[in-house]
């Protein structure tokens, strides 16, 4: 597998996996800070995998679009985050591989940080 930069935009990379490739979301940055500030301040965190992740209700969450990506998506609901990471899951054709990490348990610092 090789990582490429889009010749379209910077802020895209290209990965290319047999003779499929996936856009990618290149916020990497923000995607983790995003996750480390939710990890510290949710009250639970609980990770699915698989079949599993399909089954997530995300009726009542918005996305969060300052790290929404082309194959991981981030959801923003009343008291908690959903990190939902399928990309490399898609490129390697190993749905069981897809995880979804649930950060519960937050007050609106959590959810939105200095927006608030």
């Amino acid at each position: 597998m090789t990582v490429s930069p889009d010749p379209k935009t910077d802020a895209d990379l290209r990965q290319h996996a047999d003779s499929h490739c996936l856009s990618l979301h290149c916020h990497q940055t923000e995607r983790s800070q995003l996750a480390d500030h939710a990890r510290r301040c949710a009250r639970t965190t609980t990770t699915l995998t698989g079949a599993a992740v399909d089954d997530l209700d995300l009726d009542g969450f918005e996305a969060v679009p300052e790290v929404a990506g082309i194959t991981d998506t981030w959801c923003r609901g009343t008291d908690s985050l959903i990190a939902i990471y399928r990309g490399e899951a898609e490129a390697m054709h190993a749905p069981q591989c897809r995880t979804a990490t649930i950060y519960a348990g937050l007050n609106d610092w959590g959810l939105r940080g200095l927006d608030t």
